[in-house]
């Protein structure tokens, strides 16, 4: 484990999966400390509120005392430097996430030099997985217990609900 290394585990985390927490896992055995930053999500329409989407991961890494979850806006590089963030942690799914994450990691190179970005892929059992998937085939009324814990189907399933004409 890196000795006094914080890694930035950012994402929208809409909802928090599986294959997120076990990239959290993952990153909790190569460094001392992990903030999963959520991203405000000004790019995106999100389903979830930021304060619901903070809940959500909070209750998902409670099990990790070096993890803290933090809410983040502007520019990633401005939250990563000022906490002192040593390694940014990306989670790669497929052939498919690597162009545009080894884009990423370039610019982020280029903004803050003394940032690394470290790859984590999730186990192979939710190498499929992403948010937007879990999102769909939520509102769609499909089951998701496969790819979130309790706690998120439990949210997601209330929140299909509030969406639903009665």
């Amino acid at each position: 484990m890196a000795q006094n290394v914080l890694a930035v585990y950012p994402g929208t985390f809409d909802p928090i999966t599986l294959g997120h927490e076990d990239v959290v896992r993952r990153a909790t055995q190569l460094f001392e400390r992990v903030i999963v930053a959520v991203a405000a999500g000004h790019h995106k329409k999100t389903l979830f509120t930021l304060e619901e989407r903070i809940d959500m991961v909070r209750e998902a890494v409670k099990n990790y005392p070096q993890v803290q979850v933090e809410a983040f806006s502007g520019l990633l590089r401005d939250f990563v430097v000022e906490r002192g963030g040593k390694a940014m942690v990306r989670g790669l799914r497929a052939v498919t996430d690597f162009d545009y994450e080894f884009q990423l990691a370039g610019m982020n190179r280029s903004l803050m030099p003394q940032v690394e970005t470290v790859f984590l892929t999730p186990s192979d059992k939710y190498q499929f997985i992403s948010s937007t998937f879990v999102r769909e085939i939520a509102v769609l009324g499909g089951e998701v217990t496969k790819f979130v814990s309790p706690s998120v189907e439990q949210r997601l399933a209330e929140k299909v609900r509030t969406l639903t004409p009665p």
